[in-house]
Order: structure tokens, then C-alpha cells, then sequence
């Protein structure tokens, strides 16, 4: 999700009495945002709650989470994980960088980025949320 709507979104609800802490990786995005209470994990976008099918970094994610929801002493507290994605930090190089990811790799994101958005435009027009465009020529 969206770390600028999660941020806005735990805003409101701290305005109107309910607790939050953001738990993401992008810092800066959240930070400014001025959220209340903050877990920082450095680790590529989406994965926020730990490393993927690591059930004890999700778990060591969540008590942080959960302990800083009882220890912040003030708003705008960012606090961040110990963990680390691994040792060299390598994939902060890999990550989203098109000069580390080979042509035909990203010939095949493209084509299946198209094909999402094809898909998604017929959902839309199907659901009458979009006029179908008819040709000009026509």
C-alpha cells in the first residue's frame, strides 16, 4: 500500500483519538508526512512486516511495532529495526535499477505491464466506469 496514504490515513485517526504506528521502508515519505509513531524497516517497498516467509522477522517486526506504540515519548517518533535484508546491503544497487536488469527482463515486465493494463481498462469499460472510445474514423 501506498506509504503517503497509510501516513495521511493514520493522521486522521490520531486526530480522532485512535493510536497508529506506521510500519515502511520509505522513510522520507512517511517522515514527512509527520506521522506520530514510526518502525522504519530498510528493506525494499513491501516489505514492511519483515522479510517474506520469515515468520520471526514478522514477528520481531511486530513487537517493535507493538513497543513502540507503548514507548514513544513524543509525536513524530521514527524508531528503526535492527534487521537488516542481508549483510552488504547489495540490494539497494539491484532494487528497481534498470542498468542492473537485463533486456529480456525487462522486455518481459513491460509486456506484462501492458498486459495488466489492458485487463484493467476492459475490467473498467465492463463495469461502465468508462466510456468505450470509438474510432475517429468511424
Amino acid at each position: 500500500m501506498c506509504h503517503q496514504t497509510v501516513s495521511l490515513t493514520a493522521r486522521y485517526l490520531e486526530a480522532n483519538g485512535i493510536p497508529t504506528v506506521i510500519m515502511g521502508c520509505a522513510k522520507d515519505i512517511v517522515e514527512h508526512a509527520g506521522v506520530p509513531r514510526f518502525l522504519f524497516s530498510d528493506f525494499p517497498l513491501g516489505n514492511a512486516a519483515g522479510k517474506p516467509h520469515d515468520l520471526e522477522s514478522q514477528k520481531q517486526t511486530l513487537g517493535l511495532a507493538l513497543d513502540l506504540l507503548e514507548s514513544a515519548i513524543g509525536p513524530r517518533t521514527t524508531l528503526q529495526s535492527p534487521q537488516r535484508w542481508n549483510e552488504d546491503a547489495e540490494w539497494k544497487l539491484d532494487f528497481q535499477n534498470v542498468d542492473r536488469i537485463p533486456a529480456d527482463e525487462i522486455k518481459r515486465r513491460r509486456t506484462a505491464n501492458d498486459m495488466d493494463k489492458m485487463i484493467a481498462k476492459q475490467r473498467r469499460e465492463d463495469a461502465g466506469l468508462v466510456k468505450q472510445q470509438t474510432d475517429a474514423a468511424e
